[in-house]
């Protein structure tokens, strides 16, 4: 069909144009596409395939910590067979690469700690590093190509969140579920040698798979809409590689995706700001294992905290100014749970201000979250909208009881500019994380792997490491 044999070369329909002609003369999935190509093609730019090593060594390190929790272990047991072509990270059994993908999609985006990305908004990374890993181990293919396709997944998934948002997440739709089931098709449609057509096809399976709503936040379906849309996303170009037919404008055909999930569709001119640029670049890395919504209140709460030396004791009461995003999915007035603390600006405001370790995913216990002290505390927090428009920023005021007033702010939109300080704060989040499933000797070694992935002859050698030793 044509789908199969172009390489990693931009097809023979766009030969000589530019991601902005293309943007102008083509629809939406044309346009994506064309992006996703020329951007992924080899060889990998230095600074985006060092952002790409990141991703995949913040994605290993939450899907190993995630590999314990209860929805990842309900789905290992219904996926791993002990026999099959791809790792479940962080366990001995294997699977398929579809179900591999569903299980540590889902794992990796359990604890809420996985790296966002504001264009889609949402998780760039989980749903297509889940696919394209998966693939890469049916396939045995070399480390640069894995993280060729990671770039790809996360520059169409990027895009497409350009051209349907504000009002595809305004409406309700979980966009690591939705978008990035065209992340994950893309990313493996990279990885397949896919052409033009191929691509556009596997979008296409995607757009009618995509699914997932924020109703599910604060509870084991989020996680589930990640490991869906990896595992979606996989299926999708695997396969149109096998001769399977869908439409190749699924984005913007009448009755398609965004006339059923936007109210509006960008013209495809709206790509022309970030031509030629990696937005991979601008991931944003987390170091809370809560809402990344939330973050910018945490920020501003532990400097104040930390400058002026408070107790909780002293705390009269605590004021955020938050973005609508933040007061839509992460206001659980009372949680119940820890995964609904995960949620809870007043919930994770006490904990932090109480000097609770909100980088550690154990801090969020049932037990702590009803705590009799934590709630007191929890009850004296409010949150409001803010004045600006910024998904990640806030503002936190401090009422003592000595009648002080005290207030900072935070931005959490700016990805870091110094790549090696990421690598390796990342690297002691990574460590921390996964020493608890594979030990620290053998966590050094996977992140050592990890940092030169780009070297890797096959990507079972990363993968090896991902697996637990001992009976």
């Amino acid at each position: 069909m044509g789908a199969v044999g172009a390489g990693n070369q931009v097809g023979e329909c766009m030969i000589g144009q530019t991601q902005s002609e293309v943007a102008r003369s083509t629809g939406a999935t044309a346009a994506v596409v064309a992006a996703g190509r020329e951007l992924s093609a080899a060889p990998l730019h230095d600074r985006p395939k060092a952002v790409a090593r990141h991703c995949l060594l913040d994605w290993l390190g939450v899907a190993l910590a995630g590999a314990a929790e209860p929805a990842a272990a309900i789905l290992a047991r219904e996926s791993g067979t002990g026999a099959g072509e791809a790792t479940l990270v962080g366990r001995r059994e294997r699977a398929p690469a579809s179900l591999a993908a569903l299980v540590n999609g889902t794992a990796a985006h359990a604890l809420d700690y996985d790296d966002v990305h504001l264009a889609l908004p949402g998780h760039a990374t989980v749903p297509v590093a889940s696919a394209v890993l998966a693939l890469g181990e049916r396939l045995d293919a070399p480390g640069v190509e894995v993280l060729a396709g990671i770039v790809a997944g996360v520059e169409v998934e990027c895009r497409l969140g350009m051209l349907v948002n504000p009002s595809h997440y305004a409406r309700g739709w979980h966009a690591t579920g939705t978008l990035g089931t065209f992340g994950a098709a893309a990313g493996c449609a990279r990885l397949l040698g896919l052409d033009d057509e191929g691509w556009g096809r596997a979008l296409g399976l995607a757009g009618t798979q995509a699914a997932g709503v924020n109703a599910s936040f604060g509870t084991m379906a989020k996680p589930l809409n990640a490991g869906k849309a990896a595992m979606n996303g996989l299926l999708s170009a695997v396969l149109v590689a096998d001769g399977f037919t869908s439409s190749e404008a699924v984005i913007e055909a009448p009755h398609g995706f965004a006339a059923v999930a936007t109210e509006a569709l960008a013209p495809t001119s709206a790509l022309e700001a970030v031509s030629g640029r990696h937005l991979i670049e601008r991931t944003l890395f987390k170091y809370h294992a809560a809402c990344y919504w939330t973050h910018a209140s945490l920020e501003a709460l532990r400097e104040l905290r930390d400058e002026h030396e408070l107790d909780p004791s002293e705390i009269e009461s605590v004021r955020l100014e938050v973005s609508q995003q933040a007061l839509d999915v992460a206001d659980i007035a009372e949680p119940r749970t820890g995964l609904e603390a995960k949620f809870s600006l007043r919930a994770l405001a006490a904990m932090v201000l109480s000097r609770v370790d909100t980088s550690d995913p154990s801090a969020f216990t049932e037990e702590r979250v009803r705590a009799q002290e934590l709630v007191a505390l929890r009850d004296r927090v409010s949150a409001r909208l803010a004045d600006h428009d910024n998904a990640v920023g806030a503002s936190a005021a401090i009422a003592t009881r000595d009648g002080r007033e005290l207030s900072a702010s935070a931005d959490l939109s700016v990805p870091a500019s110094d790549l090696g300080e990421q690598g390796e704060r990342l690297g002691v989040k990574f460590e921390r994380l996964a020493a608890t499933a594979l030990g620290h000797d053998s966590a050094r070694a996977l992140r050592e792997a990890c940092e030169h992935a780009d070297e890797l002859g096959s990507i079972a050698e990363l993968t090896a490491l991902a697996t637990p030793r001992g009976g």
